[in-house]
């Protein structure tokens, strides 16, 4: 069957092998798209906005040929790649095509905000192994102050996850974030969640750094 490649094809702003237990379990190699719905107060990785023309461009299958170099150490330490950017939920079919070229044996992860339209998540949902998500908080008002977009569609895959019995795939990041949410505001975003059957949490203060 012929692919669509011109379709297929996303801008990749960094790739970095050997990272053990930080995007998930085992040795992974992070692997960071261009693009993203939000503009986050404080960016950690501005560089996924805008013209992303600087960067390369990379097919399902020349990025697994880039990422294969560690098969053996995804397979011994029960590792893979972690897509994060920028949004990789983006680009569902792109990792679905990747999914196909790696097999099953590689774990698959995504770092996201949820804040992509929810068939993208129903596409990804049978490709992925775990969710790291960065939910900044569950309170709208502060959400939007914060990201300068609605988090309606975050709350909608949130339930989309657990009515797909997924929340033990999930690791929900809940940061404080100075001068923007406070202890009790967190304190209530984590209940919100675990009414919905979340349980694995990253609890940590974002580190603003003063340029």
């Amino acid at each position: 069957m012929m692919r669509n490649m011109a379709q297929q094809r996303v801008r990749i702003i960094g790739i970095a092998r050997h990272r053990l237990s930080t995007d998930g379990d085992g040795v992974t190699t992070l692997v960071a798209f261009h693009g993203c719905p939000l503009r986050c107060r404080y960016c950690l990785n501005p560089q996924s906005l805008g013209d992303g023309g600087r960067f390369r461009e990379y097919s399902p299958e020349q990025l697994y040929a880039e990422t294969r170099i560690d098969e053996l150490y995804f397979i011994a330490t029960n590792g893979g790649v972690t897509f994060g950017g920028g949004e990789p939920c983006l680009r569902p079919q792109f990792i679905r095509e990747f999914r196909e070229l790696c097999g099953p044996e590689w774990q698959l992860n995504l770092e996201t905000s949820l804040n992509v339209p929810s068939p993208n998540i129903e596409a990804l949902l049978p490709v992925v192994n775990t969710l790291i998500i960065d939910i900044k908080d569950t309170n709208p008002d502060i959400y939007r102050d914060y990201t300068g977009q609605s988090n309606a569609l975050v709350l909608e895959n949130l339930r989309l996850i657990a009515e797909a019995g997924r929340q033990s795939d999930c690791i929900v990041r809940i940061p404080l974030i100075p001068g923007y949410n406070t202890d009790t505001d967190r304190d209530a975003s984590r209940k919100a969640l675990e009414a919905l059957g979340f349980t694995r949490f990253d609890l940590f203060t974002y580190q603003i750094r003063k340029h």
